[in-house]
């Protein structure tokens, strides 16, 4: 994905819901957008979930060799790519020879004539909706989510049974840009871990401060060369997700169990990722 423009102006009420604690938890490394450890969070039974394990961000379009080489330091064993195969080709990771395998598991189903990315298909299907008002979530978005708490379930399972492979961590996590489809499979991840859903939430939000979508949307080209704008991500659009999908499953074990995921699985996925406080 191909940023054209920067936001000009902030608008007071998305700046207050978009603008979460935890701003130094952003890397910077050089073309790698939206990078952070989703490790560090406390978990319900009064653990922690470790760092160094879990990373997630943006693709990798646009990772150059100074990038590639400070992106070594994480000792990456495995990159999940969300994308849909357009995306991929569009604009293909950019390796530099880092030793991992790369997996990919799109999170949303190949479309006749809609983008596999959530901002260019809400773009898409609802141009004839009124645009959202101030502090208020984008309602083609919102169909956008809405869309992937029906599809979603399988390519999370798949992403969370590839993360307990033998060998695959430390592992990153992206999509275009790391806010959506990355956004929701991290939440279902770090709910099954035991994370409260306000620290859900608030590493959700992060993105908007990793992309500077603070003010008005980016303009970006997405994978057909159209000029389009990335919206902002909303607390509303990771909680209608996690009502249709976890809470509606009563619990994300249950959400993940449903799509093939085992008991051994589940406890696999704690030991794994979780330590003492």
């Amino acid at each position: 994905m191909e940023t054209t423009g920067t936001p000009d102006t902030a608008d007071p009420a998305i700046a207050r819901a978009a603008a979460p604690v935890g701003g130094e938890r952003l890397m910077d490394v050089p073309g790698v957008h939206n990078l952070r450890d989703v490790g560090g969070f406390a978990t319900a039974g009064g653990g922690r979930v470790r760092e160094g394990l879990l990373f997630r961000s943006g693709a990798l379009g646009e990772l150059g060799p100074q990038g590639a080489r400070e992106l070594a330091r994480l000792g990456l064993a495995t990159v999940v790519d969300l994308r849909s195969e357009p995306e991929q080709v569009r604009w293909p990771d950019q390796r530099h020879d880092l030793p991992y395998t790369a997996v990919t598991l799109p999170t949303l189903p190949p479309f006749e004539d809609l983008s596999g990315n959530p901002d260019a298909a809400a773009d898409q299907a609802d141009r004839r909706l009124a645009p959202a008002e101030p502090g208020a979530a984008d309602p083609g978005l919102r169909r956008m989510y809405l869309l992937m708490a029906e599809v979603a379930g399988p390519p999370i399972a798949a992403c969370v049974r590839r993360l307990l492979q033998p060998g695959a961590l430390p592992a990153l996590v992206h999509c275009a840009v790391g806010k959506d489809r990355t956004g929701i499979t991290v939440a279902v991840i770090l709910s099954a871990l035991g994370v409260s859903e306000a620290d859900i939430t608030d590493d959700y939000l992060l993105s908007n401060t990793g992309l500077g979508l603070l003010g008005e949307p980016v303009h970006y080209l997405d994978e057909n060369g159209v000029d389009r704008i990335s919206r902002p991500v909303h607390p509303d659009l990771l909680g209608v997700f996690l009502e249709r999908t976890v809470g509606g499953h009563g619990g994300a074990d249950a959400f993940l169990r449903q799509h093939g995921i085992t008991d051994a699985e589940l406890r696999r996925l704690r030991e794994l990722f979780t330590g003492p406080a």
